[in-house]
């Protein structure tokens, strides 16, 4: 496959930082919300809404990184630490293609006895057996397995792309801004690893998604310095196929019982302290402005497995133009006590109300199916 192709097409209308910056701090929601649904609309004139039928895959939960707003990962001696078996990996995969499934999310936490042929031969082992792409491992499970096989990151991709990974999802980026990920996660890689995995990605021609995960202890202007790496990486690239902002949930995580605790004790630390998952106008004008600044990624998808399927309806007129998956499994979300749950009929039913053509897409968002 040959190398993704660069953005060159000038913008002479581009949002600044300060533009941005200006429209998240005091920008009418409406407002906001119109301009990003006329740049939606001007991106796809055809009005259609994608998604996408998939499965989120969790191989173990087994995780040395331990961040701190993450209520999945378990120690490896916890008692209910696990390693997916072969079998039940095969039948969660069947079970997504009998449901007309065509990608697997295949993700875990950084388990430290698995190296990188336990990846190679999971990869091979599936594309043995199933007609699915994978979209799998986050750059912080790259950096991992990279760093524990002693390659490159070139390198390493070069081995997962050989053995059957298909594309990179954009997990582990939270905020990146250093000073915040050194709050929510100190052990995980730092802002410029996740951006040097993406990039040594789109080098050898694998398309890979963005996300950002807001509304923990960032600022606005971490929020702005997230964009600007996202956009200017997609300028050198082209390799981001879409953008996913999705809200902290604090339910069973470290950060909201040291947020509780400095509350009861009214201590300072100097950081802020997490208050309660955003809100639905926080999140509708974090997503507006993604769209408004990210001008060369394509897709801008709703988070309907944080804010539930009414206000991704919403998000529809936001400058949402992609519905995400019907996550037949969902459990790192979930772990936090947040469930929604929902079956592609429901997304039709939801992409149709909100005015909108349903389609279903594949991972690079070619539209499979019209509805």
């Amino acid at each position: 496959m040959a190398p993704v192709m660069k953005h060159k097409k000038a913008r002479p209308e581009r949002l600044r930082d300060g533009q941005a910056l200006a429209l998240l701090k005091g920008g009418d929601l409406l407002e906001v919300g119109q301009r990003a649904d006329d740049m939606r609309r001007q991106l796809h004139p055809e009005g259609i809404t994608t998604f996408i039928v998939d499965r989120n895959i969790n191989y173990t939960n087994v995780c040395v990184n331990q961040c701190t707003f993450c209520a999945f990962w378990r120690d490896k001696a916890s008692a209910d630490a696990y390693v997916l078996s072969e079998a039940d990996l095969f039948r969660k995969i069947e079970e997504t293609l009998s449901l007309e499934g065509t990608q697997i999310l295949l993700q875990g936490g950084l388990h430290p006895d698995l190296g990188i042929d336990y990846y190679t031969r999971l990869l091979r082992s599936i594309k043995s057996r199933f007609p699915i792409a994978i979209h799998g491992f986050s750059p912080p499970e790259i950096c991992y397995i990279a760093d524990s096989a002693d390659l490159t990151l070139r390198e390493a991709l070069g081995v997962l792309r050989e053995a059957g990974l298909d594309s990179i999802p954009g997990g582990g980026a939270e905020i990146l801004s250093d000073r915040v990920r050194e709050i929510l996660s100190p052990k995980k890689i730092k802002s410029s690893r996740w951006l040097e995995v993406m990039e040594a990605a789109h080098g050898l021609g694998m398309r890979t998604t963005a996300t950002m995960m807001f509304g923990s202890v960032e600022s606005p202007e971490d929020i702005i310095t997230h964009l600007g790496a996202i956009r200017d990486l997609q300028d050198r690239t082209g390799g981001f196929t879409a953008f996913i902002p999705w809200s902290f949930q604090p339910g069973n995580t470290e950060l909201k019982k040291r947020s509780e605790r400095k509350k009861r004790s009214g201590r300072n630390s100097g950081h802020k302290t997490i208050q309660s998952p955003a809100t639905a106008v926080e999140y509708l004008k974090v997503l507006a402005v993604s769209r408004l600044y990210l001008d060369n990624v394509p897709n801008i998808q709703a988070s309907w497995v944080t804010q539930g399927l009414k206000l991704a309806q919403v998000a529809l007129r936001f400058g949402a133009n992609d519905f995400g998956s019907t996550m037949i499994e969902e459990n790192v979300v979930a772990s936090t006590g947040v469930s929604y749950r929902v079956t592609k009929e429901d997304i039709i039913s939801a992409i149709r109300s909100a005015g909108f053509r349903p389609a279903q897409r594949d991972t690079c968002y070619t539209i499979l199916k019209q509805y």
